[in-house]
């Protein structure tokens, strides 16, 4: 069969990653915010016996290259060769989006718009004449509700004509420049066409080089092998000088390019919108008004913040205790089988009472939570609230010396700080992206959740406390604001010390409110985030729980390795107002901060293996009959808070920077912090 390449491009929040779903039938996380999809995917699509390779690039404002998002969908488009594009837009916020199909025409002919959202647009009484639109730029256009399905099978059709190499390719409109700039560019263009392939317009190659676009000279250099600047060099110079005589310097030449192409799309806008739902409008502003203004945004943000910590706590006991039954059932069964098979004792307790146990212990006490935490956090991200949020802190990470994208992934961190470390990447500037990988682990990560919440409702609250779930989750609620602090805290000091900067501005867009849908909302975050994050602790906790099994079971001068290492931790456990044995969990949770608790709990009761999870009630007799008092818990839970980073966040942070130094900067970093608190709370408890 047949196959093209058709590149799929388009602003953020345009319901592209939707459009891209529909088509190829692929479950693809849509985000709210830029920069969401972060990496290239791919789906396949048949139509008319021709197979089609959707690729769906990064979420991109422009092709100017401003971000690494930009500059992969520019490299795409530019390099890989596609047989066609399809620019997404959103038919409510239009003029915006065709500052995009401007520039993507400029590179590639073969386009088809889709105007998405037009059901939105209807509800908010904007009309968009997609006919007239298609007339002005010269190149099919069609309208579409993607999440409905309506208008793709026109939009299918019309991407098979234009990828069609048989057929002639559309005459695109050009966007007119500034008289000055169109006779520099018919210098410079006949002295590089030769060097360009048939799929890069020379135009285009010779306006970039003329505004010294150096990512684009990259590029250029990296995927044809020449370079291009070199090959033009007496054109550009006598283009450049001929620019400068009429007061054109770089800087007014990127300007001017820019200036050109807002004012074209305004004025294409400006003929085929026509105005919209004022009462909408107000509705939409009354919302953003209680939920970003310097009075209620923060308030309201922590009130949802405690809302969601109450719900996942209120519903996640009774399922965890079922699914740790089921657990400890099939522990029975699999105890059974190695005893018909006649299997040694120390291999039936290495991987069954170790491994298995261990892993149980982390499904039981993670898969509950989880299940319920990301639907409820994925709802507010399809509502269009989590945008809001990093509105909200932009401010204190401006003063902090950091970039406001950081609060977004601040939140992508609250599920998994390896994620967020992965979430910096929408970061451009490439201070501010390290200063938010370094300060990441300052927020407690969906596996640190278990050992706060237990701490809380143990000292805190009590097993039988009245107050059910809402106490925990406000105390809870605090803890995370704790949390922020640190992290503002932490990127303080950094960017005044070895990352010194100023803080960058960027353009946050907030997306229009929207109606979750519920139903794939829940199967995505399942799939997506729980399943995910499930596996990756389920494969570390498996050989975590077979090296504590065999640390607790292999003696040496008739003590237990284990027992020998909480002994020599004693006294920095002591001095950081907890104790040897709470230190030494903390250090063999390093591959999953799950396992933190079974790994003391086992210590403390000098036994080989991982007990059954106990009520709250058996767990804090245990504990504070090892000489645990308040002072252990609080300073526990603020270590559970402030430490080093897990194994597999580390590793990604070993891969987005490339860095040993750096990695164990943000190591140290939170370590030191919880060291510092802890040590300081321990002392003023003995002094008194």
């Amino acid at each position: 069969m047949q196959r093209r390449v058709v590149a799929l491009a388009g602003n953020p929040n345009v319901g592209k990653s939707t459009v891209f779903n529909e088509l190829t039938g692929l479950t693809q996380h849509t985000g709210n915010w830029p920069g969401k999809t972060v990496e290239v995917a791919r789906g396949l699509f048949a139509h008319d016996g021709v197979e089609y390779e959707i690729v769906d690039l990064p979420g991109s404002y422009s092709l100017l290259a401003h971000s690494a998002e930009e500059e992969v969908a520019r490299d795409f488009l530019c390099f890989a060769g596609p047989d066609a594009a399809i620019v997404v837009c959103d038919a409510s916020c239009l003029e915006r989006n065709i500052n995009l199909v401007l520039q993507t025409l400029e590179i590639q002919p073969r386009t088809v718009v889709c105007v998405n959202l037009m059901d939105e647009a209807g509800k908010k009484k904007i009309a968009v004449d997609v006919n007239r639109l298609s007339a002005l730029l010269g190149v099919p256009v069609c309208g579409c509700a993607a999440r409905s399905r309506h208008g793709l099978d026109t939009l299918a059709e019309a991407m098979a004509r234009v990828s069609d190499l048989a057929r002639p390719a559309p005459c695109p409109m050009a966007v007119r420049y500034p008289d000055a700039l169109e006779e520099a560019v018919a210098r410079v263009e006949p002295a590089i066409a030769a060097s360009l392939p048939e799929t890069l317009p020379a135009r285009w190659a010779a306006l970039h080089l003329l505004m010294g676009d150096a990512s684009m000279l990259r590029s250029l250099r990296r995927n044809l092998g020449v370079d291009l600047e070199e090959a033009a060099q007496a054109a550009l110079e006598e283009a450049r000088a001929s620019l400068l005589e009429q007061g054109i310097d770089s800087l007014a030449l990127h300007d001017h390019v820019v200036e050109s192409i807002f004012r074209a799309a305004e004025k294409i806008s400006a003929e085929v919108v026509r105005t919209g739902d004022a009462e909408h409008s107000r509705r939409q502003l009354r919302a953003d008004r209680l939920l970003t203004s310097r009075r209620t945004g923060m308030p309201v943000m922590l009130l949802l913040l405690a809302l969601v910590f109450w719900i996942t706590l209120a519903g996640a006991n009774v399922p965890s205790r079922i699914l740790s039954d089921a657990l400890m059932r099939l522990e029975d069964v699999l105890t059974a089988i190695c005893r018909r098979i006649g299997m040694p004792a120390w291999l039936h307790g290495a991987l069954v009472l170790g491994a298995y146990r261990v892993m149980a212990w982390v499904v039981a006490v993670m898969l509950p939570p989880m299940a319920i935490f990301f639907p409820l956090f994925t709802l507010l991200e399809d509502m269009g609230y989590l945008p809001r949020v990093a509105f909200n802190l932009d401010r204190p990470f401006k003063c902090c010396g950091a970039c406001g994208k950081q609060a977004l992934t601040m939140c992508m961190g609250f599920g998994c700080n390896a994620a967020g470390v992965t979430g910096c990447r929408i970061i451009d500037s490439p201070r501010e992206r390290l200063i938010a990988i370094l300060t990441n682990s300052f927020v407690p990560c969906n596996g640190r959740f278990p050992t706060l919440i237990a701490i809380l409702s143990m000292f805190f609250i009590g097993a039988g406390a009245s107050a059910g779930a809402v106490l925990p989750a406000l105390l809870l609620t605090l803890v995370i604001v704790l949390g922020v602090l640190m992290t503002l805290l932490s990127s303080r000091f950094l960017s005044r010390t070895m990352l010194r900067g100023i803080p960058s501005s960027f353009t946050l867009e907030l997306p229009p409110y929207r109606r979750p849908r519920v139903g794939r909302v829940i199967i995505r975050s399942l799939l997506d985030r729980t399943l995910f994050v499930l596996g990756r602790a389920m494969a570390v906790a498996a050989p975590a729980g077979l090296l504590l099994w065999v640390l607790a079971n292999v003696e040496a001068g008739g003590m237990s390795l284990l027992a020998h290492m909480t002994g020599f931790l004693d006294p920095a456990g002591r001095l950081l107002g907890m104790d040897g044995t709470i230190l030494t969990a903390f250090i063999l949770g390093f591959p999953a901060n799950e396992i933190v608790l079974p790994i003391a709990m086992m210590a403390y009761l000098a036994e080989g293996v991982v007990k059954e999870t106990p009520g709250l009630m058996e767990m804090k007799a245990l504990l504070v009959s090892h000489g645990w008092t308040y002072v252990t818990a609080i300073c526990t839970l603020l270590f559970s808070l402030m430490h080093w980073p897990c194994s597999t966040t580390c590793l990604t942070i070993h891969k987005e920077t490339g860095s040993v130094k750096w990695t164990a900067m943000a190591f140290l970093l939170p370590t030191a912090a919880g060291a510092a608190v802890c040590a300081a709370i321990a002392a003023v408890a003995r002094m008194f």
